[in-house]
């Protein structure tokens, strides 16, 4: 079953219908049997630049074979997020039933309409069809360039294609297109010559389209038909699995952890044997001759400024946490195979909807307990702190794709549907888990009273100022990444399926303990130089990682991908912004409350009254 997102029906307006749209459209679909000799319907689906796999145009905005009548197959909201934009095709495939050249439609081109062809072609254009959820892929046309004097430059289109489909009792199991044995018709200045099946006639081209299909038995039963996709390699498999370089990492990240949580015990351990020497007095009687974390306990739990935007980012953060972790242990459980379509960008918006209590639920409980008033400013600053800079780059990425013409701008439909999905379960269950969270907050638990008058903050060695604290806290988890970010990029920004789940588990968890541990060491640092301003800098410490995700991306672009042009260069720094700001709200999330537990932990094991 599939979500018409094209044409949505009534009871989707209202909140449960757009509940039942939101599963529907993330669980479809499920094996299709066919019998001898019934059509397999083929359909046509986008075309684009082979370098810049964001760059997408509906198959019939070529001139090429097409029906008189378009008919659209309806999509699910992952498919259209996708850049998908199905429609049938003229290809009459019938199941198990061989064809040899038959005739697909003859078209007289324009001298326009040549010359959009060859330009096409010369960008490497590849298109993309569907049959049963399998996408086949092939290009255009041909080009090559030979010589230097006299320079040969030759630009063909491939007119006929060879359809090579498996199957396996009355399933499909793969299918893709070969144009071996083809002769490419020449798309020659001026329109050409005329060659095999094109005739010229007053600048134009008359063109005689065909196809053949061929069916082959398969031994591989349906279930595991994704393992005949992923080993297709009509894109160029660029992930190899460097086991070596990934269990360097994670060796290397494990020993680090246990350096620091090693040091930092002997450290602890020495100064709770110092500061606790004395067993009487109070918490305000305290030896004033005694210096670093020990002297400022009356100031460290003051509470930061801007509280509502510390607790929005520690609310959003955590949301990011769950819905991470939640993606995650879908891919494990395999509900993102490579034949359902956009299947993660679906689950990737249920989930913000669903997790948006959360972040109204952490936001709103610590903001209470620290003494915050506007609690209804904070709840409208929760929702709006990722979902505005997400709107706005949204709007801009969607309109230089309308304005190019690409299926990546998304049709009013699914807008309505998304911006729903936000106005109707998104915002309303962030304001349902801010008062539940409001309501149930409780004390801030200091261990330590805290003086009305602060004190004096001693000047800091260079080495203790934020900006350095920033690069030590991002560049140290980013490097437990490192290895695994270009796979993801590799996935996200081009075509590769990725298949690591159970590494990336690890991957993910790891990096969780290496921003919470070098986040503590920051924090000891910070206060052992008598500095109590350790809120925003536990948060921008570790939440420095995006920063330096973001300088990868550009290295990314410039030298491991072949991306060029405004509409694909406008996507990819935009969503990689999000993407940095993502880790940064998440990370900081981590860095803090680690923060947190290990200051009430030190000052409560002072003997202190």
């Amino acid at each position: 079953m599939q979500c018409g997102i094209g044409h949505l029906p009534g009871g989707c307006q209202r909140t449960m219908g757009l509940h039942c749209v939101l599963i529907l459209c993330l669980f479809s679909g499920w094996a299709v049997g066919y019998k001898q000799g019934e059509n397999v319907t083929l359909y046509v689906n986008k075309v684009g630049p082979y370098h810049n796999p964001q760059e997408t145009y509906h198959y019939y905005t070529l001139p090429v074979c097409r029906p008189e009548k378009v008919h659209h197959k309806s999509l699910s909201l992952g498919e259209v997020l996708d850049g998908d934009r199905m429609a049938e095709s003229l290809y009459y495939i019938r199941f198990r039933e061989n064809v040899e050249k038959k005739t697909l439609c003859k078209l007289t081109l324009s001298e326009k309409q040549v010359d959009e062809l060859r330009e096409a072609i010369e960008e490497l254009f590849y298109f993309e069809f569907v049959l049963d959820d399998i996408p086949i892929w092939g290009f255009v046309g041909y080009i090559e360039e030979s010589g230097f004097l006299p320079h040969s430059h030759k630009v063909g289109l491939w007119t006929h294609l060879d359809f090579n489909i498996e199957y396996n009792g009355d399933s499909v199991i793969f299918a893709n297109v070969s144009v071996k044995d083809v002769k490419p018709v020449p798309l020659e200045e001026g329109a050409g010559a005329a060659v095999g099946v094109v005739g010229v006639g007053g600048g134009s081209l008359t063109v005689t389209h065909t196809y053949s299909v061929r069916w082959f038995e398969s031994p591989l039963p349906h279930a595991r038909r994704a393992e005949r996709l992923r080993d297709y390699s009509f894109f160029p498999k660029t992930l190899e699995i460097h086991w070596l370089s990934i269990i360097n990492s994670l060796v290397l990240v494990v020993l680090l952890l246990g350096f620091v949580i090693i040091i930092l015990m002997r450290v602890l351990k020495n100064d709770f044997a110092r500061y606790n020497v004395e067993e009487e007095g109070g918490c305000d009687d305290l030896d004033q001759g005694d210096n670093g974390w020990k002297i400022i306990h009356t100031d460290v739990f003051r509470f930061p400024p801007y509280k509502s935007l510390l607790c929005a980012v520690l609310g959003v953060g955590a949301q990011f946490l769950t819905l991470a972790t939640g993606i995650i242990f879908m891919a494990l459980l395999g509900m993102f195979n490579v034949h359902r379509h956009g299947a993660i960008n679906s689950a990737a918006i249920v989930l913000y909807a669903l997790t948006s209590c959360v972040s109204g639920y952490v936001s709103c409980s610590f903001y209470t307990q620290i003494n915050g008033q506007r609690w209804v400013w904070n709840i409208i600053l929760t929702s709006s702190l990722f979902s505005a800079p997400l709107f706005l780059t949204w709007s801009v990425v969607n309109s230089i794709h309308w304005w190019s013409g690409s299926t990546q701008a998304l049709p009013a439909t699914t807008v309505l549907l998304i911006l729903g999905a936000w106005v109707l379960v998104g915002f309303p269950l962030t304001v349902i888990g801010g008062i539940v969270g409001k309501n149930r907050a409780g004390s801030f638990q200091a261990p330590c009273r805290t003086r009305n008058i602060a004190r004096q903050i001693p000047t800091q060695p260079w080495y203790k100022h934020t900006a350095v604290h920033m690069a030590i806290g991002g560049f140290l988890p980013f490097s437990a990444i490192s290895v695994e970010l270009y796979y993801i990029f590799a996935t996200v920004w081009g075509r590769e399926h990725y298949t690591l789940y159970g590494i990336l588990l690890c991957v993910f968890a790891i990096l969780l303990s290496v921003g919470a541990c070098i986040s503590v060491a920051l924090t000891y640092f910070l206060l052992s130089g008598e500095d109590h301003r350790w809120w925003w800098r536990s948060v921008l410490s570790t939440g420095s990682t995006g920063l330096f995700i973001f300088v990868y991306s550009v290295f990314y672009y410039r030298n491991r991908s072949s991306m060029s042009g405004l509409v694909q260069s406008t996507e990819f720094f935009g969503y990689s912004l999000l993407t940095a700001m993502v880790f940064s709200l998440m990370l900081g999330s981590v860095s803090f409350w680690a923060s947190l537990a290990f200051i009430r932990y030190i000052y409560r094991s002072l003997k202190m009254d």
